[in-house]
């Protein structure tokens, strides 16, 4: 029998047993792209990969520092070498715009 327009087949509210985990594969992959982001900061766009791996990092904790085993340990890695990178990042451009650095 098949469902007719606007008769869907779904019934409201879904079972829990259907819907997607928020606590999977999502905050693990959210934490590798984290790593992968603050390890190419270090050397292209610093600046802007770094708070990326950072808000990844935060996003893949869960939005705090209590970790969950071994599923925190990308998380953590992203959120500290995507500071570390951002810092200098920063370090970097303010020596670059001081007086005397041959730029202007």
């Amino acid at each position: 029998m098949m469902a007719g327009f606007g008769q869907g087949t779904r019934r409201y509210p879904r079972s829990r047993g259907r819907t997607w985990s928020r606590s999977g594969p999502d905050r693990a992959t959210l934490g590798i792209i984290g790593v992968i982001c603050a390890v190419a900061g270090f050397f292209v766009l610093g600046i802007i990969l770094g708070p990326v791996a950072m808000v990844c990092g935060w996003l893949a904790m869960g939005r705090s520092w209590s970790g969950g085993g071994s599923r925190a340990w990308p998380a953590l890695v992203a959120f500290v070498l995507g500071a570390i990178d951002t810092l200098l990042a920063i370090i970097w451009l303010v020596g670059a715009a001081s007086p005397g650095s041959g730029l202007f």
